[in-house]
């Protein structure tokens, strides 16, 4: 098994992370282990802990009044996993519940806000870094959006849309 700071270090998260904030990330990390149908996190719970995935995969999910619990995306091993920790109320936006053997690292979202206040190049970076991960959140809920209206339709929605917006952008420079 490898050891914790090695994991951190290796993790895609972490890629370019000064060195130096190695043992505070190592100090405020854990791996947790969780099994097949186990839950992480409930949506509206507090989120007290930035997860990243070393093994397995993990289901985001959100309930939607009249279809049930739905799928939002599924994220794997190298992904990080929950950005409400580091914004108010600091509760979940949706669900996280494994769907194999799945190690993750958990790290203490409290510490980790208190070292950006303390350090604001580590903060800076820190932020960057969740920015990204909400992009991709974004994105994927965009993806599932489309195909709740579109059923069948997948990436021609998006095909659609960029055709639209190129033929605003034309009428908006004509004018």
């Amino acid at each position: 098994m490898q050891s914790k700071e090695l994991i951190i270090a290796a993790h895609p998260f972490w890629k370019g992370m000064p060195i130096e904030y190695l043992p505070l990330l190592a100090e405020s990390a854990e791996i947790q282990t969780y099994g097949v149908g186990d839950v992480i996190f409930h949506e509206r719970q507090p989120a007290e802990h930035l997860y990243l995935l070393h093994r397995g995969q993990v289901v985001l999910e959100t309930f939607i009044p009249g279809r049930g619990t739905v799928t939002v995306q599924t994220v794997g091993s190298g992904e990080a996993l929950g950005w409400s920790w580091l914004f108010p109320p600091f509760q979940w936006q949706f669900s996280a519940r494994s769907v194999d053997a799945t190690e993750i690292i958990a790290f203490d979202a409290a510490r980790l806000r208190a070292k950006a206040d303390e350090a604001p190049e580590f903060g800076r970076d820190m932020i960057t870094r969740v920015a990204q991960l909400l992009l991709v959140r974004m994105q994927a809920a965009r993806q599932k959006l489309q195909e709740f209206h579109y059923p069948g339709a997948g990436s021609r929605v998006d095909g659609c849309l960029t055709e639209s917006e190129e033929a605003e952008g034309d009428a908006y420079t004509t004018r």
